[in-house]
């Protein structure tokens, strides 16, 4: 792969691992040269660097483009009035997928169409319009595990049963 191009990450060597009662994730890891994959989506720089952007199964699809929810994470967390952010795909009925924001606001006073507007702008400063999110929705606090891992699922689930 070109250097610089997002793709999935394969490895080879080290001990052999499982999913945990699925036998077919574990063979989609796997391919016929017995190399694997987690599902961590990354490119390699100029200088042959491994930088890791999100994993496969967060990826958005909307209107034929790949889009990695961690690009447009990683510029709302910079927002001085954020404090947490999640970013998914939600159903769309053209493009199969949208970009969704839910934004954990520094203060729940500000919460509502102006911080929304702002944040979107904020964002298309910094990527392109696509991979920004066309809507944002505000929680007092998103769901986290007590690691800190955050329970991206739970509120994606909630968007995909409306929809």
């Amino acid at each position: 792969m070109a250097g610089g191009r997002a793709g999935t990450i394969w490895f080879g060597g080290g001990g052999a691992f499982e999913y945990h009662k699925d036998p077919d994730k574990t063979a989609a890891s796997r391919d016929p040269r017995g190399w694997s994959t987690l599902g961590d989506v990354g490119y390699l720089d100029g200088d042959g660097y491994l930088y890791l952007t999100d994993r496969k199964h967060f990826m958005i699809i909307s209107g034929g483009v790949n889009i990695y929810p961690q690009e447009a994470e990683n510029v709302l967390i910079t927002h001085p009035k954020v404090v947490d952010v999640a970013v998914f795909g939600v159903p769309n009925e053209e493009f199969g997928e949208e970009v969704k924001a839910v934004v954990q606001p520094r203060d729940m006073a500000d919460a509502g169409p102006a911080l929304e507007r702002e944040l979107m702008e904020f964002c298309r400063k910094e990527l392109s319009h696509v991979k920004c999110p066309r809507s944002v929705d505000f929680e007092a606090e998103l769901p986290r595990h007590p690691t800190g891992k955050l329970y991206k699922r739970l509120l994606k689930d909630r968007y995909w049963a409306k929809g």
